[in-house]
């Protein structure tokens, strides 16, 4: 799915000479490196601040736990995306209110989200899902009318740009008070181990954000808050700074790797390819077909067959998840997600696919749709 080793190469002598560079510094936690890809990033995105943490999901708690919100507070978010979403919600005591998504481009459906807001909504987190943003514009209109914080996930679309009504532009994960991303390392600003990020341009946010993420101590060793631990090594903010220089290159190549996957699939009835929103561009975190008149199990297998990996993100949508369920949910509650669940399937999609990997791909999607 990931062609890491590919990447690697391109741009091997710029990434071996910023790891050799920390070593040769010793200067392994908060150093240099870390700063200078924090200042780096907060120029791409146009933030005032990125706060870098231990990964993505403790990006989300730590946004969560700055803004100070107390057991029982609902939080709403999508039920067709990866755990970590709801996860950290739970695991602050927080009430987890999850909404159905848009049948186009599988992001959370701002008219879902008005139907679920109660006295005790606190905050919305729409997932920008796959590399294309949500419908900011609703979402930001919900949250001034009802008071709301907005805490964006960017882990799939950091990168991408959201298009205002009037025009404006803005990057993912800085529009709402907070967003948070993830440097795991199949992302298209991936590291070489965890790593992960909270941006926001608030000054305030900003200072908590960081006594959070740092034992919640302003002065060392004097502890004002309950914090967390959580940290990017500067060996991965070293090998960071290197890969954002070329993030926008990268989005280029899954863009025509998209193109090409559109093209070959134009016109059949059983794939139905990704639509892009018209107020965000992409970035292609994954190229994810709906499939339809057919077992889409059984495609993954075949494929499996001829050593072309296909993953299925995400078979079970949140509210049935085991650890998740809920009386106030049911299985039908969620009629798009639980369709997304049965019937979407991702390809390959990093920035080193060639034209015979693709014209292999998209023959042997073609040849099984097509027997079926």
């Amino acid at each position: 799915m990931v062609d890491l080793k590919g990447q690697y190469e391109k741009i091997k002598a710029e990434v071996d000479g910023a790891i050799h560079e920390v070593i040769d510094s010793t200067a392994f936690i908060n150093g240099p490196a870390v700063k200078n890809f924090q200042t780096d990033l907060e120029k791409y995105l146009g933030v005032k601040h990125v706060i870098p943490c231990a990964n993505g999901t403790d990006a989300l708690q730590i946004a969560m736990m700055a803004l100070n919100l107390k057991p029982g507070d609902e939080v709403i978010t999508t039920t067709f995306t990866f755990i970590a979403t709801a996860e950290v919600i739970a695991l602050l005591g927080l009430t987890p209110v999850l909404v159905d998504v848009d049948p186009d481009t599988f992001n959370i459906n701002p008219e879902a989200i008005k139907k679920a807001i109660t006295a005790k909504t606190k905050a919305i987190v729409p997932v920008h899902l796959f590399g294309q943003c949500a419908d900011m514009d609703a979402i930001l209109e919900i949250a001034k009318k009802y008071k709301l914080f907005v805490i964006e996930d960017t882990a799939q679309a950091i990168g991408a740009e959201y298009i205002f009504k009037d025009g404006t532009r803005k990057k993912a994960g800085t529009i709402g008070e907070m967003g948070c991303t993830s440097f795991f390392p199949s992302k298209n600003l991936g590291c070489y181990g965890d790593g992960g990020a909270v941006f926001t341009n608030d000054d305030e946010l900003a200072k908590q954000l960081r006594i959070v993420a740092n034992h919640g101590m302003v002065v060392r060793y004097y502890h004002d808050y309950i914090g967390v631990n959580s940290r990017l090594d500067s060996i991965q903010a070293a090998i960071l700074k290197v890969k954002l220089q070329y993030l926008d290159n990268y989005a280029k190549a899954r863009n025509a790797v998209a193109d090409f996957y559109d093209k070959a699939f134009a016109g059949n009835p059983k794939l139905i390819t990704p639509k892009q929103a018209k107020n965000s561009t992409h970035v292609f975190h994954q190229y994810t077909l709906v499939t339809t008149g057919f077992e889409r199990n059984k495609l993954q297998e075949f494929l499996q067959q001829k050593e072309i990996p296909a993953m299925i993100y995400y078979p079970v949508p949140l509210h049935l998840q085991k650890a998740y369920l809920d009386p106030r949910y049911k299985d039908g509650d969620f009629p798009v997600s639980e369709m997304l669940g049965k019937s979407v399937i991702s390809l390959p999609m990093h920035t080193e696919l060639d034209e015979e990997q693709l014209n292999l791909i998209t023959s042997s999607v073609l040849e099984f749709v097509n027997n079926q």
